[in-house]
């Protein structure tokens, strides 16, 4: 099969195409031809060595992946081949290929409806957003939220995953976002470039922070007493100091990284099929083109997410 692999850290650049084996699966895996693979933050930073979690070259980044069951280990039960799957496979035998294993709790049958290219830049932006906002803020009918970097990958799931809850949703994001933003129902924006949103923004009950830097200590001026900032970044050295400010001024603060699920991919699936979230693809790349998605990925300006095709 084909795939792409790195052989050091380094940027873009290190990215190759190879053919490799193909992997079997093990007997709580299944074996998934993949027909899509979404690209995160989190695999460009693992390929320049910024994040240190699959140990050292060669390996083989993605996690995001949708696709057809192909072969399940002695033990699943619960797909067979032939099924349309989405969920999580990891590296160093990532979703950068033809074929991928993933363990079968991470993955869930694909969403009706849903072609293997919005499936695939679901998993890790989706699960990241509901489970800071279900699973850890319980956000509900009548409260208020603050997304932070709105038209992202996971801020603009996040923001239909709070509306869907019934709460009241402000999103920051550049001004040539809004309009996006807006159709997936965020019912007020701040440009962040032009006003400062803690000035901006008061009494709200829960802030999901995916940005680094000030955001964290700035965020806690918009909070009402009690409230809750998340913080979803799943890095960051500050992460201590920010809490001991929130809970100086009676605020709560929360880290919820991603955290692959199958059964909470199936609750986010219901929510797909139910028309309450769709997710934005601003590039689908051919497989061999990993290093330009990286590149892309980068500069931090992408509108939803960015997805391969092998």
């Amino acid at each position: 099969m084909r795939a792409i692999s790195q052989r050091r850290f380094g940027g873009p650049e290190v990215l190759a195409a190879v053919e490799a084996d193909v992997p079997a699966p093990g007997p709580d895996e299944a074996l998934v031809r993949v027909r899509a693979a979404g690209v995160n933050p989190a695999d460009w930073k693992i390929r320049a060595g910024l994040v240190r979690r699959v140990g050292e070259p060669p390996f083989t980044l993605g996690v995001d992946v949708a696709g057809t069951v192909a072969a399940v280990g002695e033990r699943v039960t619960r797909f067979r081949p032939g099924d349309e799957v989405y969920g999580c496979a990891f590296p160093p035998r990532g979703s950068y290929a033809e074929y991928a294993v993933a363990p079968v709790d991470a993955l869930a049958a694909a969403p009706a409806g849903t072609g293997p290219t919005h499936a695939a830049a679901l998993p890790v932006a989706a699960l990241t957003a509901w489970r800071a906002l279900v699973r850890v803020a319980a956000v509900g009918a009548g409260q208020r939220v603050l997304v932070h970097a709105a038209a992202g990958g996971v801020g603009h799931l996040a923001v239909q995953i709070a509306k869907a809850r019934g709460a009241y949703v402000v999103g920051t994001a550049r001004r040539d976002g809004h309009a996006f933003l807006r159709g997936l129902g965020a019912d007020e924006l701040v440009d962040y470039t032009a006003t400062d949103f803690a000035a901006a923004v008061r009494g709200v009950d829960v802030v999901l922070d995916p940005v680094s830097g000030d955001y964290g200590p700035r965020s806690l001026d918009t909070l009402s007493p009690g409230g809750i900032l998340v913080d979803v970044r799943g890095t960051g050295p500050d992460r201590g100091a920010v809490r001991e400010l929130a809970e100086a001024r009676g605020l709560r603060f929360a880290e919820a990284g991603f955290v692959p699920s199958g059964a909470e991919l199936e609750e986010i699936t219901g929510l797909v099929e139910r028309g309450g979230l769709r997710v934005a693809v601003d590039h689908v790349l051919p497989l061999a083109d990993a290093a330009k998605a990286h590149e892309l990925s980068e500069t931090g300006r992408v509108r939803g997410k960015i997805v391969l095709t092998p």
